[in-house]
């Protein structure tokens, strides 16, 4: 039958990993907030290209339009043409009334023709200038993406090796840890901007928060018989011989 792990055991196993932990933290706020930024220009770099290939689209759309009304002036101009040239051959007035008609509907329609071209091309200069912004941003963007990048990779390839080490050092730890304080750990862990979970007590306050720990309560935590909790901040508190021993038999001595 495999041997109970003691209270003391527990405390120095969780306070190795928070000393592991600790270590990955200070390799993450080396990149600081470079991870992020990278992410949100990557984020904003395409969506700026999604806007970019729909204004192309649009100003294609109006170039087509475009396209469209100038070859319905010229159709209007030729059918104009050719019928000035029947108003010289008219026999009655039915006729020329006919012809006189279709003359002007044609002038309408070229008047109709033109005015869409005008609101054609103010819409693809404006396009052309949303176009403009977006690619001088797009540019702007890719600049920065590309420093940040340079950044961020430098420290990696400085810190990746270590970092990879920590990590398996981080998960080999938690194995031996049973799952109720690793719950617990990591809860902790993730209410606190520093990440620190399990602190010792230095110059009589908790190691965390700082608040001041009772002498009788420092005593309890060097004996290392139960898991302590700071009262104030909930962080588990050992005492600076958690990972050596010392004390234990000095403490219990006293107590």
């Amino acid at each position: 039958m495999a041997q109970e792990t003691t209270v003391a055991e527990k405390l120095k196993q969780l306070y190795q990993l928070q000393m592991v932990d600790s270590k990955i933290d200070e390799i993450e706020v080396l990149k600081g907030e470079l991870p992020m930024e990278v992410s949100d220009l990557e984020d904003d770099i395409a969506g700026l290209e999604t806007r970019l290939d729909k204004t192309n689209g649009a100003i294609k759309e109006i170039q087509a339009q475009l396209s469209k009304h100038q070859s319905a002036i010229k159709e209007a101009e030729a059918l104009i043409e050719r019928y000035r040239t029947q108003l010289d051959n008219v026999k009655n007035n039915r006729e020329f009334e006919a012809l006189t008609k279709e003359l002007e509907m044609q002038s309408l329609d070229i008047q109709l023709a033109e005015k869409r071209i005008r609101q054609s091309k103010m819409d693809q200069d404006k396009q052309e200038e949303n176009r403009f912004n977006t690619e001088e941003r797009l540019m702007k963007k890719r600049k920065d993406l590309d420093v940040k990048r340079v950044e961020l990779n430098e420290i990696i390839s400085k810190t990746e090796s270590e970092e990879r080490e920590l990590r398996s050092e981080s998960d080999a730890a938690r194995v031996g840890i049973e799952d109720r304080l690793i719950k617990a750990y990591d809860k902790i862990r993730t209410s606190y901007r520093n990440g620190l979970a399990v602190v010792t007590v230095a110059r009589d306050a908790c190691g965390g928060c700082f608040n001041k720990i009772p002498p009788q309560l420092q005593l309890e935590i060097s004996m290392r018989k139960k898991i302590i909790a700071c009262e104030h901040c909930g962080r588990i508190l050992v005492d600076d011989y958690i990972l050596t021993g010392d004390k234990i038999a000095e403490a219990q001595a006293d107590f």
